[in-house]
């Protein structure tokens, strides 16, 4: 979630927002901005280049059902389905495993 008044990231449990003090959470009365949804590769749910994962984390459904509707769409379509997937492959960016490294940084224990 974001801060309505300066866009910054606040974490679920924050009542209040650390940079400009605006009130956050259901009991302010303040609407809370959802993160934008990315169309990014997920490399860590891939198959093979990430495009059916990516499209199922989009679009929020399951993986195994993105995965019937390209093959259906590829065959369906003569072919132009399986163009289409080599053309997204190639457009969309990669998450590069973004979320398997943020749980890495969020394990790994501090050293003083």
């Amino acid at each position: 979630m974001y801060c309505t008044k300066c866009g910054v990231e606040l974490r679920a449990e924050d009542k209040f927002c650390s940079q400009c003090g605006h009130g956050a959470g259901a009991g302010t009365g303040v609407a809370m901005m959802e993160a934008p949804r990315v169309l990014m590769l997920d490399k860590r749910r891939k198959k093979i280049a990430g495009v059916c994962a990516g499209f199922a984390r989009y679009f929020d459904v399951d993986v195994v059902l993105m995965r019937v509707l390209w093959l259906g769409l590829a065959i369906c379509s003569g072919g132009i389905g399986f163009l289409v997937y080599l053309a997204a492959w190639i457009v969309i960016p990669s998450d590069c495993g973004a979320a398997a490294r943020e749980v890495a940084v969020v394990r790994t224990p501090q050293t003083n």
